[in-house]
């Protein structure tokens, strides 16, 4: 089968590969789509580092095509979304089968573009800062994957208002179109916002943008951590200041759920398909490439020039 290595010499390259087998728990998919994501950019740039040659990849839609010990065989065939630990860029991926979800009526594109940011958008609104109806939300990196969901479930949960924060005033624009009550551009912030605060704020940015976001947080609001965009630098909070405010400091790693407490991942994935799947959530894929093209939309996207959803196809 074909697929794409990260080698040696940091370039992905598209090669022949023997096709993989699953294991105890595992499946097989044929993959007709791929998703991009940030991963992919640590992956690249040995954040994360990987033996290489490397399949990187870490979402898959396609069809079971063969499935290991423990797995109920009746799951051949089935039109499949999964999040995957690598190997995703070639013919055929191997997928927990806890974190494979059935996708059935569902366009293979999207099925593709739903990968880890979708549940990770729930989790962020749902399971981690548990927005409630009537709170406000300021949402960093508005116009990429996981902030043009978010805004989607912050107004499902029942929000009163949403603000986003984005790079440009195009990001500004296209964010826009997915239901923020307001969109700033990022050297608007945080001065424009005048005395607002915040009940929830995402932040996958860091650094000083995490020191600006603590100050804007209203009383009892909810902070979480979920990338370092901006830097890797630790970012020093004093908890006794969080405490006089009741402020809380969150964070959250899908990487490490997927790992530690795989059903529960897997539960949010579900929930948010079936929004998907409904109607109520859209996915916007805005780029569809070749795996010959794939270091061109890696380092879009690790530019920030990309905006909502891309993908990669596959077969």
């Amino acid at each position: 089968m074909k697929g794409v290595i990260l080698d040696t010499d940091d370039q992905f390259r598209l090669t022949d590969l023997e096709e993989p087998v699953p294991g105890p728990g595992e499946v097989a998919i044929a993959v007709a789509y791929a998703g991009i994501q940030y991963g992919d950019v640590l992956v690249r740039s040995g954040h994360f580092p990987v033996p290489r040659p490397f399949v990187p990849g870490f979402e898959a839609a396609g069809h079971i095509i063969a499935v290991g010990d423990g797995v109920d065989p009746a799951r051949v065939g089935r039109q499949v979304t999964a999040l995957t630990s690598a190997g995703a860029y070639a013919g055929v991926v191997i997928a927990s089968a806890a974190l494979t979800l059935d996708a059935t009526g569902v366009d293979p594109r999207v099925a593709a573009g739903f990968g880890w940011i979708t549940p990770t958008a729930y989790d962020l609104i749902n399971t981690v800062t548990r927005v409630r109806p009537g709170e406000s939300v300021l949402i960093h990196a508005a116009a990429g994957g996981v902030g043009t969901l978010a805004v989607q479930f912050a107004k499902n949960a029942g929000a009163a208002t949403i603000t986003g924060v984005v790079g440009n005033g195009d990001q500004a624009d296209y964010a826009a179109g997915f239901g923020y009550d307001q969109v700033l551009t990022r050297d608007r912030f945080p001065d424009a916002l005048g005395d607002e605060q915040f009940d929830v704020i995402l932040d996958p940015i860091g650094g000083s943008t995490r020191h600006a976001n603590l100050e804007r947080l209203a009383p009892h609001g909810r902070l979480v951590a979920y990338g370092n965009i901006a830097t890797f630098e630790p970012v020093q909070v004093s908890v006794n200041d969080l405490l006089m405010q009741g402020k809380s400091l969150l964070t959250y790693n899908s990487n490490l759920l997927s790992q530690t407490n795989p059903d529960r991942l897997a539960d949010s994935a579900r929930q948010a398909l079936r929004l998907v799947a409904d109607g109520q959530v859209h996915i916007d894929i805005t780029a569809e490439y070749e795996p010959a093209d794939l270091e061109t939309a890696i380092q879009r996207l690790a530019d920030g020039e990309t905006r909502g959803k891309s993908i990669l196809r596959i077969g």
